[in-house]
């Protein structure tokens, strides 16, 4: 009976420790961190987060009340005993990313990433395996020819296998690969500088399917002045990216998909700043040119040899989020690819 007693008194004394251990050291901070939704010791913001709404719970305290609007576009919020700075919209992530780049230049945890990989991988790794990393996977890109006919000829091939496999948007993406490239020849990288409505429907699909609403987390290499906070060395940064694609400062429908949004008045394709479905600075996607030749490669193969059949009048289409509120999906419905 005694032993019982004394190791409920240990075990009362370590969570006693624990508890005002956690309490200090978010009073010692306060002041200084972002502020944000107050956490519980050990579990820290945990019960206000929806497992299977990240996003969405990040953005909101509580519901109907969002974050951003709570504690403005930089916030603190922890994942049990892990800090995590948040940050909202174009402003606060372009002057982490690009401003202070050297800074926001560490990779933070990824819960599941890092059992797997280790600490290895140019998205998963820190330090100088991220930099050697970085310029042996840069000069293989290089030597398979990103941007070089080569690489084209391989990505043209695939959207061969593709053709015979399935053998919009719609008219006026269609009526431009019909003037630029016609029926007779593949497309090639040369023809997107001449078709900037297609290429405003690619960026377009980018933004409004929001694959990846938040950057995978960042990690503050130093003590760091943000604004008017102090960020302690190794805090993790989160990045909320789907912020910046729905901005409607850069976007004015930004509820609806529109190729318009990536136009200007005479029809020419315009850089939007906040457009940056690969994230911005030091840790942005190596890939992104390559993805973005093989976007333009396999939309435009596809729409210049079929045209679609859609079992649904397209108005009767709604996008929701999936289950993980990662982007926006169409319900089932059946699609037939039909020879032009």
């Amino acid at each position: 009976m005694l032993d019982s007693e004394l190791l409920l008194v240990a075990l009362l004394a370590c969570l006693s420790v624990m508890v005002l251990t956690s309490v200090w050291k978010q009073r010692s901070l306060q002041g200084k961190l972002p502020p944000g939704p107050t956490p519980l010791p050990i579990i820290g913001n945990f019960l206000q987060l929806e497992k299977n709404k990240i996003y969405s719970s990040f953005m909101k305290v509580t519901p109907g009340r969002e974050m951003s609007r709570n504690y403005g576009p930089v916030f603190t919020i922890y994942l049990g005993t892990r800090r995590v700075v948040v940050l909202c919209g174009y402003n606060a992530v372009k002057e982490a990313l690009l401003d202070k780049a050297e800074e926001f230049s560490g990779r933070g945890q990824q819960a599941t990433f890092d059992h797997l990989f280790k600490g290895y991988g140019v998205a998963f790794s820190n330090g100088e395996r991220t930099k050697q990393l970085k310029r042996f996977c840069l000069h293989v890109l290089r030597e398979l020819g990103v941007g070089k006919r080569g690489t084209e000829h391989r990505i043209q091939q695939e959207a061969n296998f593709l053709i015979e496999a399935l053998r919009s948007t719609r008219a006026k993406v269609r009526e431009e690969i019909d003037q630029v490239i016609g029926r007779n020849r593949q497309p090639s990288c040369e023809d997107r500088t001449k078709m900037p409505y297609t290429q405003a429907v690619i960026h377009e699909i980018q933004r409004f399917a929001n694959v990846g609403p938040f950057a995978m987390a960042h990690r503050v290499t130093k003590d760091t002045r943000f604004r008017e906070f102090f960020l302690p060395k190794g805090t993790d940064v989160i990045c909320m990216l789907g912020s910046l694609l729905s901005d409607p400062r850069f976007f004015s429908t930004s509820d609806d998909f529109n190729p318009q949004h990536f136009l200007n008045d005479k029809g020419q394709l315009k850089k939007v700043d906040a457009h940056v479905p690969f994230s911005m600075g030091k840790r942005s996607c190596l890939g992104e040119g390559l993805a973005t030749m093989e976007l333009f490669l396999f939309l435009t193969t596809i729409m210049q040899n079929f045209r679609f059949k859609c079992s649904l009048e397209l108005q009767d289409i709604k996008l929701f989020l999936n289950h993980d509120d990662f982007a926006r999906v169409p319900p089932n419905f059946t699609m037939s690819f039909l020879p032009r």
